[in-house]
């Protein structure tokens, strides 16, 4: 079968990324192969692309598609030619139709669209980590969480406020602290205008906040340290402006006893039936109408070096889906 997929030669900027046909062979044991019908853009094809995360070269891009069986591999007895299916966290989704492992696919439930499964399944499961397993949130508590306009950050407002937290978002620009009070949000702070932490001890009594979560890196690591209550957790899951510093152990003594941890999305959905469970919670709170999602770009895989570059450039919100 011919198939269109993207591959890069050399990590670097958005021109890197090339299309190109290729001889999609038969699914190998372990494996189906699917007609992809959305493709799930996340911040880490950027990591990947630019070469913030080493990949052996050349490489295909992209984590998260959906899209629909049509033929198994050997020993295969998950799922059937017909079904639909949506996988994250397997490089090579940016592609027309592709292979994939089994065991890292998830079955679509009826009454979600294929798109909608592109555009939330990973962003799902991590704010599912987040908020249930890396800190357990607790009802009442006020949570402060960054880029919250973003596509996980849509998500976490709507799930902390389902868990009964106080959820205070951080974005940028009068529109979008709007449109996050909208979407769970308590509070929105602008980032671009307001001093961060001494907003957050504003609305927390001087307190601060006993967890905070930080996909920003560099650029907020100060404001996300100055703003956590004594013991706070402080979860660094992004680093969109740069790797955040080096954390010393006297840092997190003298700012309060507190608490730092750097997860990864892999190591939480690395056993099959957390990725089944995370991948549930995710799917149920869509149909009961807790988590609504906000498909704000709708792109053709053709234009895969425009959609890079909107990314990064901090204008998209709410989610991204590339069309094959």
């Amino acid at each position: 079968m011919i198939a269109t997929r993207v591959m890069m030669k050399t990590q670097g900027g958005p021109e890197v990324m090339q299309i190109e046909r290729f001889d999609l062979t038969p699914p190998q044991a372990g494996e189906v192969q699917i007609r992809q019908t959305a493709i799930g853009l996340n911040y880490m094809d950027v990591y990947q692309r630019s070469g913030a995360y080493a990949l052996p070269l050349p490489s295909p891009l992209g984590l998260e598609a959906a899209g629909e069986v049509t033929a198994l591999g050997e020993g295969v007895t998950s799922f059937k030619v017909g079904d639909r299916v949506v996988y994250g966290g397997v490089l090579g989704a940016y592609a027309s139709h592709r292979n994939a492992p089994a065991a890292r696919c998830i079955a679509i439930p009826d009454g979600i669209s294929d798109e909608v499964a592109a555009a939330v399944l990973m962003k799902g499961i991590t704010v599912e980590y987040l908020l249930n397993r890396c800190y357990k949130v607790q009802p009442g508590q006020s949570v402060l969480f960054w880029a919250a306009s973003g596509g996980v950050g849509q998500l976490a407002g709507q799930w902390g406020k389902h868990l009964g937290a106080r959820m205070i978002g951080v974005t940028a620009g009068a529109d979008n602290c709007a449109a996050i009070l909208k979407l769970g949000y308590d509070e929105a702070i602008d980032r671009t205008t307001e001093d961060v932490a001494a907003r957050v001890r504003d609305l927390t009594d001087g307190k601060g906040v006993p967890v905070v979560y930080d996909s920003v890196g560099a650029a907020s690591f100060d404001a996300s340290i100055d703003s956590l209550a004594p013991y706070g957790y402080f979860v660094s899951f992004g680093a969109t402006t740069g790797p955040a510093p080096d954390v010393s152990p006297h840092l997190l003594q003298v700012k309060g006893s507190l608490y730092f941890t750097r997860p990864t999305l892999a190591n939480y959905v690395a056993v099959r039936a957390d990725l089944e469970q995370a991948a549930s919670e995710t799917f149920r709170l869509i149909a009961e109408g807790v988590l609504r999602v906000n498909i704000n770009q709708r792109l053709r895989l053709s234009d895969i070096v425009a959609s890079h570059k909107a990314l990064e450039s901090g204008t998209t919100t709410g989610s991204t889906v590339l069309i094959p």
